[in-house]
């Protein structure tokens, strides 16, 4: 058995890295009892200056890519066909309380998986990531609000004055900021990115197949 490290630089609000950790979740149950990794997860905002209050996608992607509306939906169809072929899902399921295709500002959400990686170690912070992945695609949750940050923790079994103070932590933000230095220092500019031991670098939402034969070769060298 060989165990290896991946750090994934992701943002929640990314449908690829959604689709990237279900690839990626495939390929990790074809190398059972071969390689065991333990997955961590860094901040990547994909728009970090976004307003507290939000933005429409539509609108965002708009004035971003100048896309047209058609042009928008069939890229979202295309991902979700894709997303469910890895596992996941982008559907909304039921009715949430925020207006659908929504975007938010994600440093809040960045600096809660930081203290739950701290605090409680990659299995709680992975666990963390899907809530806020599912919050956001499936739920519809103002994930840019501290009050639904919160109450996520919490649902998360984590502890809600804990996950206050990190909210209130600056040494913990600018942490937080230098991993996303870091991500730039890599030349990674886009995500999901997933470092391997810290030097082997997978870049965006690949077949199963991809990571299998990737990580086995990392695995290679780590025996030499």
């Amino acid at each position: 058995m060989t165990r290896l490290s991946i750090d994934i630089w992701s943002d929640v609000m990314c449908p690829w890295c959604l689709i990237g950790w279900g690839q990626l979740s495939h390929a990790l149950a074809e190398l059972e009892g071969e390689i065991e990794a333990e997955v961590r997860w860094r901040p990547f905002e994909l728009n970090p200056d976004m307003p507290p209050e939000g933005e429409d996608q539509q609108a965002h992607l708009r004035r971003k890519y100048g896309r047209s509306e058609a042009e928008m939906r069939d890229t979202r169809e295309r991902m979700r066909a894709i997303a469910r072929e890895a596992g996941v899902s982008l559907d909304y399921a039921g009715e949430g309380e925020a207006p659908p295709g929504m975007m938010w500002n994600t440093f809040e959400a960045h600096r809660l998986l930081a203290w739950a990686l701290d605090s409680e170690g990659p299995a709680k912070q992975t666990a963390l990531k899907l809530v806020l992945f599912r919050a956001h695609f499936n739920e519809r949750r103002r994930i840019g609000e501290r009050p639904v940050l919160l109450d996520i923790a919490e649902e998360c079994g984590q502890d809600r004055a804990g996950a206050a103070a990190a909210l209130d932590d600056e040494v913990l933000a600018a942490r937080v900021r230098a991993e996303e230095r870091q991500a730039l220092d890599m030349n990674i500019t886009g995500v999901p990115a997933m470092v391997v031991e810290g030097r082997f670098l997978i870049p965006g939402a690949q077949q199963p197949e991809t990571y299998v034969a990737a990580l086995r070769r990392v695995a290679e060298r780590a025996q030499r």
